[in-house]
């Protein structure tokens, strides 16, 4: 893609990977950058070091913006403790995360906000999205979890309880990250983004379970671990979203080693962002060993004045090492190091098209077993032996609602109910559709059977006068989520007939018609003498419209009106 004149998104651009991509795209003249950061100071220094560094781009070519990305608009400004000490706003964060992705949450996200502002067309994201969830510890929420069930236990009062479980529910890793990619699909749809191109982690610095850098006495440490996890499984949702048509282009690097430097100096050493301040424990106060050990207290050693200063190397997100540290980690056999500036050029190569051998999503497309010749010449033998089976044992297999949604089991049925009333496409379209709806109504009241295997699977059905449904103990739509009971109104019985209800109003079999008609006006334009491979869905291949077959149909439904295409072999 030609970068020139476009805005480009740089989320955690004050970061080291971020700053220098920024100063490797300048070249390709984009038209505006927007450099983003968690915290206000951090935005507005990075923008303030590049317009001390390109002067002549213009005061409004860099954008600084802040805030987390990760919560609602509301929220994005608020350090995370602020928000889990707020009854109501954990209860907004689990909302966000578990509920629907309907258009109010959605419009209430970081992530529409920011990308409504500046209509991005490419997304360079820098920030560390693995270490961001994962090091909100789910190890150490569940086990304040465990800790407070039996305080509630023995005193009777569940209020801490209840704080904790609300706290670790804040804290799943997988909500959070499926509710970002959910989110990011949208707004790359919405404002029209061309790519997005993450720099990703292995969470280990590329290293094996033995990696002897951890965060406990166990090695290696479970929350890094977790960080290894939701980095795959952030790979893994960007590999099927950069499989998704009308998407933006999909790509990652992912670095697989430290990532160094930004700065080398004498100076204040901060960890977490707080200088670490001085305390000495004289051999005259030391501590005897005995009964419990304190982890944390204020009684213990002697605070002195200022703060500890030494020769450091600043390695940006990854934090401030000694020399020791550095060496020890960089030692040929260890983590070792890649530079900013690699990672940089290889970051504008991909996106201008080239192909650099480092982008993972590339890789898993072109190392993932497609489907297969042989598969496909094989389907053929599949088919012939069930329609024998079925003709021996006088059965229609229809839908059992084993594969899922319960949507394709209720248009399975519904196209099987329309083949036995009409016979084919053709009769469908000739039919009015009061007709189909009082001819498949009758059937249903008179076939038990046929009645029977609907409603066992759990599949409502829907009489025309759109007030009384047939069913079962146990019905598929809507989901059952902790409520047993939701109200009846017209929105939500629209929502549920789409959703799973086998529907027999007159309204519903229109909508068939409608399908068949375009079915067929797409074949009536295919040249007769054509008998190239160029279509695939010719007469031949509906039967002349003479029949119909559910599964074809449905799967049509599912590419066409549903948008639903595969895109890659």
């Amino acid at each position: 893609m030609d970068i020139k004149n476009k805005t480009v998104l740089v989320l955690g651009g004050w970061g080291l990977v971020g700053s220098s991509v920024i100063r490797k795209i300048m070249i390709r003249k984009p038209k505006q950058i927007i450099v983003t950061s968690l915290h206000k100071h951090e935005a507005r220094e990075a923008v303030a070091d590049l317009r001390k560094e390109f002067p002549n781009a213009g005061k409004t070519f860099f954008v600084p913006w802040w805030g987390n990305i990760f919560v609602r608009n509301e929220y994005k400004d608020l350090p995370r403790e602020e928000i889990l000490k707020d009854s109501n706003k954990r209860l907004g964060m689990i909302s966000d995360t578990i509920d629907d992705l309907k258009d109010d949450l959605y419009h209430r996200t970081t992530i529409y906000h920011l990308f409504k502002k500046f209509k991005p067309d490419i997304v360079i994201d820098c920030i560390n999205s693995a270490t961001a969830i994962a090091y909100q510890d789910i190890f150490q929420s569940s086990r304040n979890v465990v800790q407070n069930i039996s305080k509630a236990r023995e005193s009777g009062d569940p209020e801490s309880l209840i704080e904790a479980s609300e706290r670790l529910l804040c804290t799943l890793y997988m909500p959070q990250l499926i509710r970002h990619i959910q989110i990011l699909y949208r707004a790359f749809k919405e404002f029209n983004t061309k790519i997005y191109m993450k720099i990703g982690t292995s969470g280990s610095g590329g290293m094996g379970f033995n990696i002897p850098y951890t965060h406990s006495e166990e090695r290696p440490s479970q929350v890094l671990l977790g960080k290894t996890a939701v980095a795959g499984a952030h790979t893994l949702l960007l590999f099927i979203l950069g499989r998704t048509p009308e998407s933006a282009i999909i790509k990652e690097i992912k670095p697989t080693a430290a990532i160094a430097w930004k700065k080398i100096d004498y100076g204040e050493i901060s960890k977490r962002g707080k200088p670490i301040k001085l305390v000495d424990c004289p051999p005259e106060k030391g501590v005897a060993l005995k009964g419990n050990l304190v982890l944390k207290g204020d009684s213990y050693g002697e605070n002195l004045p200022g703060t500890l200063k030494n020769v450091y190397i600043d390695t940006g997100e990854n934090g401030t090492f000694s020399l020791g540290e550095f060496e020890a980690i960089s030692t040929p056999g260890q983590m070792e190091f890649v530079t900013p500036e690699e990672i940089a050029d290889a970051v504008i190569y991909e996106i201008r098209g080239g192909n650099t051998g480092y982008d993972v999503i590339n890789s898993l497309d072109n190392s993932v077993l497609p489907p297969t010749y042989r598969a496909g010449y094989m389907f053929e033998q599949a088919m012939v032996r069930l329609n024998e089976l079925e003709k021996k044992h006088n059965t229609q297999s229809v839908a059992f609602e084993i594969l899922g949604p319960p949507r394709l089991s209720k248009l399975l049925y519904e196209a099987h109910l329309l083949r036995l009333v009409s016979g084919g496409m053709r009769s469908v379209v000739k039919t009015s559709a009061k007709k189909l709806s009082s001819e498949i109504t009758k059937l249903i009241k008179d076939d038990k059977d046929l009645r029977t295997a609907i409603i066992s699977i759990g599949l409502p059905v829907l009489l025309p006068d759109g007030k009384t449904i047939l069913r079962g103990n146990e019905i598929k739509i809507p989901p059952f989520r902790g409520e047993n009971e939701l109200p009846i109104n017209k929105e939500n019985i629209e929502a549920w007939v789409k959703d799973g209800w086998v529907d027999l109003r007159v309204s519903n079999f229109e909508m068939w018609q409608k399908r068949f008609k375009i079915i067929m006006d797409y074949v009536k334009e295919i040249p007769e003498n054509d008998t190239s491979s160029r279509y695939l869905r010719n007469s031949q291949y509906w039967d002349n419209f003479d029949k119909i077959n559910p599964g074809k149909i449905v799967g049509w439904i599912f590419t066409e009106e549903e948008k639903g295409l595969r895109m890659k072999g």
